[in-house]
């Protein structure tokens, strides 16, 4: 056991290290603004306060501890280390990237393009240039990029494991233009835990030993980096429920983490598939954001009122409909016996009986559900249902790629819609869409 004390003491100081560096700090901030700012969008869309930015910021920063233990476990089992030179690497390509796209702000993709360029630096390896640019080709030659992309797998297995146990509690309803104009109801969800990642370093001298053989092996000596990590994940979806787009969003980053790691480690034992597991970060994550959005162009929105009836777009919180058990995507039928097809003839047949109410609700599968409950003084008018849009909404979002600017950029661009029926309303923040990544801090 005379491996124990040295590991015990770098933990101790990874653990210091990671409670006074200011940059996990910030992640948590950054965090919660971005939540106040989804909050202002619910309030803005629907005059109501949907989800709490408090109790967001708490549960993603739980999560975050949670992946962050797991992953750090993962990564020293298997030797995954970064040299100081490539966690600045990191922070500069990462960066870099986010200026044109926020979901560049990823780790895949940041260690995807090092990859890249260090294949293309040792392709010509007679060139050595001079001054701080042969420093950086240096730098990038000695980069370790299966280990950049062991920790980029693991940490796209705990993204895919956050959004399958967070992300419906997450999920965000709003309302936005569909492909023919008309306006659609449909879920943002936009998730951000801030992750406490412990890495391996390699070090000379008094460095702690490793008491196996790891896969992946830099030296004898080591100690502990602390590296905080902000994942992100963002998806919009019209064509599913908020439930169904977790569970198939989750597969899809499971089985591209996984993949991912076999080839890094693969990559490790046979170094010309360094630059195929480099190619294939990038590529593949692309591949699941355009995949996705072409899976919600090419099916039918959920949340449009169908012939007879009104569509459940989503149920405030502590509400009688939350109560009844109503769900997102039911359709309201008939009210104290009356057919609605119009939030006006539902407020007309609600006051029919205003200390009680009858309800008809069809299911997803278009089976009656037959619902019934006293209604009480102050309670919500629409028993707290909010409805697909109906094209007289005042405001509705714009989709559009996110850069780190616009993430940054708490304040709501937006302007009203006049009077007249023919002009489309616009647009509050843009959300980010199909965004899914993580971020160095």
């Amino acid at each position: 056991m005379e491996w124990a004390w040295p590991w015990l003491t770098t933990l101790g100081e990874a653990l210091l290290q990671l409670f006074t560096q200011p940059f996990y700090y910030i992640a948590v901030i950054l965090i919660a603004l971005i939540y106040h700012r989804q909050l202002l969008q619910e309030r803005r869309l629907f005059h109501v306060r949907l989800q709490s930015s408090i109790t967001q910021t708490i549960r993603a920063l739980l999560g975050g501890i949670v992946i962050g233990v797991i992953a750090s476990v993962v990564s020293i089992f298997l030797g995954a280390h970064l040299t100081l030179g490539s966690v600045i690497c990191i922070w500069a390509a990462t960066l870099f990237l986010s200026l044109f796209r926020i979901r560049y702000l990823c780790f895949a993709y940041a260690a995807g393009l090092l990859g890249v360029l260090q294949f293309g630096l040792n392709l010509a390896s007679g060139w050595q240039p001079t001054g701080w640019l042969g420093s950086l080709t240096e730098a990038l030659r000695a980069l370790d990029i299966p280990a950049l992309l062991v920790l980029a797998a693991l940490l796209h297995l705990g993204e895919a494991m956050l959004v399958r146990l967070q992300g419906v509690t997450m999920a965000s309803p709003l309302l936005f233009e569909g492909k023919r104009g008309k306006l659609v109801g449909g879920y943002q969800l936009q998730h951000f835990w801030p992750i406490p990642l412990l890495i391996l370093v390699p070090v000379t001298g008094s460095g702690a030993e490793l008491a196996w053989s790891p896969l992946l092996s830099a030296g004898n000596g080591y100690m502990l980096f602390a590296l905080p990590i902000m994942l992100g994940f963002g998806e919009v979806t019209q064509s599913m429920l908020p439930g169904q787009k977790v569970q198939i969003s989750a597969k899809r980053l499971l089985l591209y983490g996984t993949s991912l790691l076999v080839l890094s480690l693969l990559a490790a034992w046979w170094s010309p598939l360094m630059v195929v597991a480099a190619l294939a970060a990038f590529i593949g994550h692309e591949f699941l954001v355009w995949y996705s959005g072409f899976e919600e162009q090419h099916r039918s929105p959920v949340f449009v009122h169908p012939a007879h009836g009104l569509k459940v777009l989503g149920i405030i919180p502590d509400s009688p409909a939350a109560e009844l058990g109503i769900e997102a995507g039911e359709t309201l039928y008939k009210v104290n016996g009356v057919l609605v097809h119009s939030p006006e003839e539902l407020h007309r047949a609600l006051r029919m009986n205003p200390a009680f109410c009858k309800l008809e609700v069809r299911n997803h599968q278009g089976e009656s559900k037959f619902m019934q409950r006293a209604i009480y003084e102050g309670e919500h008018h629409q028993l707290g249902v909010i409805m697909a849009p109906d094209n007289h909404e005042v405001w509705a979002v714009q989709l559009r790629p996110l850069s780190l600017v616009h993430l940054l950029t708490l304040k709501l661009f937006a302007r009203r819609k006049n009077n007249r029926n023919d002009e489309a309303p616009l647009a509050l923040p843009a959300p980010a869409v199909n965004e899914q990544g993580s971020v160095e801090m």
